[in-house]
């Protein structure tokens, strides 16, 4: 394989590696921080960097049309909401599984959505799928149930959301990558402001503070790398492939996790995000 063909998966392997910090991050800053806080601090700094970089190579923005755009920023921006809802509750490698099995719910939905039939094998994927998140879940542990139960919930519905952002993007035309970049985390920040006002008042003093302050710039400098390496890898490679090697976030975070708070792993999660890659991987394959 020459330099050339490598290229795009050493980019994922980056963006990968920078989002699973991102998320390792957030979870680190949950307990003292205010998630929305955390959310609107990765949102607002994505739009500022790709901001920047679209006007430093002259993309052209869009704004009200085509109403398709619309929708897939709402969609991605109300999965961005609830992942960070669920990492500030659940370890980052659990909601990076349940997150990234959208591929699994792009095959279903386009059945109803795109009339395209899966084949028999794909409901055995969604069959493992959803195996694993209930070992993931661990249904019968009564620790946390209520607050678990509900960031765990999030974050499969980010999950759908992402799914149905993906078929959005499947009908986008003639649109620069940046300018959908810059368009989904505009509306990102819209929401992450709307949901500041949602629920119990913001503690807005929880993020002034030396080490808040320097995790959330952390927090949205990592997510302005990932993007910046994901969009270069899927620009220049082949998606069902790139995408796959997406899928090694879990095993950064996992290491991340390990390194950083040292926790013990129950075997049945493992087993359930095993059972979760695995047939997305496949379902990514299959795709392509």
């Amino acid at each position: 394989m020459s330099n050339a063909s490598r290229s795009p998966y050493v980019w994922m392997l980056c963006g990968s590696f920078a989002f699973a910090w991102m998320s390792t991050l957030a979870h680190l800053l949950g307990p003292s921080c205010d998630w929305r806080l955390i959310a609107l601090a990765r949102s607002s700094m994505a739009f500022l960097f790709a901001g920047v970089l679209a006007r430093a190579t002259e993309a052209r923005l869009v704004f009200f049309r085509p109403r398709n755009l619309w929708f897939c920023s709402v969609a991605a921006s109300v999965s961005l909401v609830c992942n960070f809802y669920a990492l500030t509750r659940l370890p980052p490698h659990v909601v990076i599984t349940l997150a990234n099995s959208f591929p699994i719910w792009v095959v279903v939905l386009s059945w109803p959505l795109l009339n395209e039939r899966p084949p028999r094998t794909v409901w055995l994927a969604v069959f493992t799928g959803v195996l694993g998140v209930i070992l993931i879940k661990r249904p019968f542990d009564t620790v946390q149930w209520d607050e678990e139960t509900l960031a765990t919930l999030l974050a499969l519905t980010a999950s759908v959301s992402t799914a149905f952002a993906m078929l959005g993007l499947h009908r986008l035309q003639g649109i620069d990558t940046l300018a959908i970049v810059v368009h989904f985390s505009g509306v990102a920040a819209l929401f992450c402001v709307g949901a500041l006002f949602v629920g119990q008042p913001v503690a807005f003093s929880t993020a002034a503070a030396t080490r808040p302050l320097l995790l959330l710039l952390a927090i949205g400098l990592t997510a302005g790398i990932g993007q910046c390496f994901l969009t270069k890898a899927f620009a220049t490679g082949p998606p069902a492939r790139v995408s796959v090697i997406g899928l090694t976030q879990v095993v950064f975070a996992l290491f991340l996790n390990a390194w950083l708070e040292q926790p013990s792993f129950h075997p049945g999660t493992l087993l359930g995000i095993a059972l979760v890659i695995a047939p997305t991987a496949w379902v990514m394959l299959l795709r392509g």
